[in-house]
């Protein structure tokens, strides 16, 4: 079964790199994703929508979202049962 997490993070050097890497390292699959730019006060960052599946049963989607919130430059995720905002 696939899930959604939707991700703002910043447009920095390396940060889309760093989030798949993340993902794929704690075992899901990237099954999709769709970014689009967002303008805000005091720089840029980007939207991502991104569709993963775990590789087995054992892979849990809130635990995925606990570690990409503290992925150096995400200000904001949302997941099926997670909501986070970060400081």
């Amino acid at each position: 079964m696939s899930d959604t997490i939707h991700i703002q993070i910043d447009r920095a050097d390396g940060s889309l790199q760093r989030l798949i890497g993340l993902v794929e390292r704690r075992g899901f699959h990237i099954d999709g994703m769709s970014m689009a730019p967002v303008s805000e006060e005091g720089g840029a960052s980007r939207r991502i929508a991104l569709t993963v599946r775990g590789r087995d049963a054992a892979r849990s989607i809130d635990n995925l979202g606990c570690q990409i919130d503290r992925l150096f430059g995400v200000s904001r995720i949302a997941a099926p049962a997670f909501q986070s905002e970060a400081a």
